[in-house]
């Protein structure tokens, strides 16, 4: 038998093997005409059900209100005297890339002047185009590299865009579609992360850094890091100042773990720190890092959770000259951070609530609490390299969005907008409570309910949590669940449960790979007590994650079914032997383990929703959402989930948007559309 027909019939033998360990695998060709064809009759099936409900329409156009509100605070991005932001609405669907100058932003009525139409482009060019952001050249901005994504996901083109003139310069820079990006170096040279035509990592990402001049090809930029193929990801930036240009890469081999490189007169130098320790920027010449492990060095004994800075010129020479910039205790961690000409601003989560500080460095660091709101979540804005101007927003589960014009070196701070309230808020109230988990480790979590809410193990509650990434929960204002949820006489539950980052590094990596158990358990214990309080009881009981929080809802329906009488289950990974091999799933064995090593698919099949999934269980009909345009998390997970509960009997919803990416929807009206098909199934499930 000659070679190539042998080849071809062990390929042939390995596809049949694999349709029989699961039969399902053909829903994991997204664009398949038999896939589509199934997700719209799911669609149709589902839609019929829930549209159908009562007040669905009203609560549409309640959402849709919310969404489109003009009301709504023009986020700034500060780029030399002019506001830049990106703007959604009725009239702007795909939305306006615009601009102000600052004085008049900063009026309360600003004079937007259009940048760039992405209705308009979407229609010239044939495309449904989301705009995915756009980076400035230092120091004049007049020229921009703007990232486009067709339909939603991770995946974008990069265009050369001269805002002076608000047209794509025509054989300027261009950089096709993949998950990539590029910075300035100069006006004609940039350094480049892309797919370059040899192939990208396993995760999906450049394996390839380039630093390619005007005039020439994309294919012929001068190649100065060429990575692994099993490595996650290889990237390049840029950090311009008034002072010098720092140009690094940072090689990824793992979500948590890698090298960082500088490039110092055309040279790379590899810099000797622990591999998981991360940049977090530069400042005054000082390079910041977050530790995520204890690290001795020059005498020093850093703890894990510090953040810590060396001068950078003694960085690339060797020295280990550190110095330690912040210590968070046990109950505190760094969320953020961010510079402006004088100060490194820091945010701080103390016991979840946070808490903004600034410092000061002349040879060492100096450090001043700023005096802002309290017990709520800050979260930094734009702030100006050239000046100490600074935005940050405040908010809390009863207080909308406000945000925030500060001077940095000074500490003084100004209102620039708050956000009317879409409920009374004043009928509520905010509750913070503890409870132990399975291992005795005590679990924060926040409970929002009406002040008149009875005790009584009747009161609709949902559960909202994540659990992973080193992400952390804060309280935060939504309109969408005041209307929606609260105001029909709903509880909403936040829970800061392990892996996330609400304590630190420490906290996620409780929850990491064999320990993944942990957080499932945190997970229910939440439940548990919340049941204890007789604020709730399990026909009573729904839960809701995106995502990582996708699969998190999925163990607790699989493991838990006596608990929940709802789910949301929204571009959830579910599949865990095979979600390595889908779009960007290898970057996250760091996270969940490798399921292809049999000693890791040990503990990791014991959670895995697709293989644990059963006949004859009492599971509540769970409503799954995917968008078809994911690519970052393959919406094979949701679908054959799907596929294999019908075919076990179960009911279940499914809803697939057909575009959206990981955020599973790209305009107003089809975010509106989401969530008042998720709350018009959570109240058919859990209200009377």
């Amino acid at each position: 038998m000659k070679r190539s027909v042998l080849i071809i019939l062990l390929a042939l033998m390995t596809q049949l093997n694999r349709a029989q360990d699961d039969p399902y695998l053909w829903l994991e060709d997204v664009d398949a005409k038999k896939s589509l064809d199934w997700a719209e009759k799911w669609n149709e099936s589902t839609l019929k059900v829930l549209t159908g409900q009562p007040g669905y329409e009203k609560m549409y156009d309640k959402i849709l209100e919310i969404y489109n509100s003009t009301d709504r605070i023009a986020a700034p991005s500060l780029y030399g005297n002019l506001i830049y932001n990106f703007w959604q609405d009725e009239e702007h669907p795909r939305g306006i890339w615009r601009r102000a100058p600052i004085q008049s932003y900063l009026s309360g009525e600003p004079h937007w002047e259009t940048v760039l139409d992405i209705d308009g482009l979407s229609i010239e060019k044939g495309e449904k185009y989301v705009f995915k952001g756009a980076s400035g050249l230092y120091p004049n901005y007049e020229r921009f590299l703007v990232s486009l994504s067709k339909g939603g996901g991770d995946a974008i083109e990069i265009y050369e865009f001269d805002v002076k003139n608000k047209y794509f310069i025509q054989n300027g820079f261009f950089i096709p579609e993949a998950k990539g990006n590029a910075d300035w170096i100069d006006q004609n040279t940039l350094i480049v992360s892309t797919d370059f035509g040899d192939g990208t990592t396993t995760s999906g990402y450049p394996k390839q850094v380039k630093i390619w001049k005007r005039g020439t090809d994309l294919k012929d930029a001068q190649l100065i890091f060429d990575g692994k193929t099993d490595d996650m990801g290889i990237w390049g930036y840029t950090f311009h100042t008034k002072d010098r240009l720092y140009q690094f890469i940072t090689q990824r081999t793992s979500f948590y773990s890698g090298m960082y490189y500088f490039i110092e007169n055309g040279e790379l130098i590899k810099i000797d720190v622990p591999e998981d320790i991360s940049l977090s920027g530069i400042f005054k010449n000082q390079v910041i890092f977050d530790l995520k492990s204890d690290w001795n060095i020059g005498g020093n004994a850093f703890k894990q959770g510090d953040m810590v800075s060396i001068s950078y010129d003694g960085l690339i020479n060797g020295k280990t000259t550190y110095q330690l910039i912040v210590r968070p205790d046990e109950r505190s961690s760094i969320t953020e951070t961010s510079s402006t000409e004088n100060v490194l601003l820091v945010n701080m989560l103390n016991n979840v609530k946070s808490e903004l500080f600034r410092y000061t460095f002349d040879g060492s660091w100096k450090k001043q609490k700023i005096d802002a709101p309290e017990y709520g979540n800050i979260s930094l804005g734009s702030a100006d390299e050239n000046s100490d101007t600074y935005f940050f927003y405040f908010q809390n589960f009863l207080e909308p969005s406000t945000l925030y014009k500060g001077n940095a070196l000074s500490g003084e701070f100004v209102k620039v907008k708050a956000l009317q309230s879409f409920f009374p808020t004043e009928n509520y109230q905010v509750q913070q409570f503890e409870v132990a988990s399975k291992d005795g480790t005590n679990i924060p979590y926040f409970v929002v309910s009406n002040k008149s809410m009875k005790y009584n193990g009747k009161n609709p509650t949902l559960i909202s949590a994540y659990g992973g990434f080193e992400v952390p929960r804060l309280p935060s204002y939504s309109a969408i669940t005041g209307v929606s949820w609260l105001e029909k006489g709903g509880v909403y539950v936040l829970a800061n449960i392990r892996g996330g980052g609400e304590f630190g590094p420490k906290w996620h990596q409780a929850g990491l790979k064999e320990n993944r158990q942990r957080i499932y358990d945190d997970y229910f214990a939440v439940a548990e007590d919340l049941l204890s309080r007789k604020i709730t009881n399990p026909k009573k009981l729904g839960i809701s994650g995106g995502s990582n929080g996708g699969l998190l809802v999925g163990v607790g329906f699989t493991q838990r079914p006596d608990l929940y009488n709802a789910v949301v289950c929204a571009v959830p990974l579910l599949d865990m032997k095979r979600y390595h091999k889908l779009l960007a799933g290898a970057s996250w064995m760091a996270e969940y383990g490798n399921p292809d090593i049999p000693e890791e698919w040990e503990y990791i099949s014991k959670y895995s929703p697709y293989q644990n999934v059963k006949k004859g269980m009492d599971y509540p009909e769970v409503f799954f959402y995917t968008s078809t345009r994911d690519d970052r998390v393959h919406p094979g997970h949701a679908r054959k989930m799907v596929a294999k509960m019908s075919d076990m009997g179960y009911k279940v919803y499914y809803y697939e948007n057909t575009e959206g990416g990981h955020a599973g929807a790209s305009t107003n009206e089809q975010r509106a559309k989401m969530a008042a098909l998720q709350y018009s199934y959570l109240q058919m499930k859990l209200m009377d």
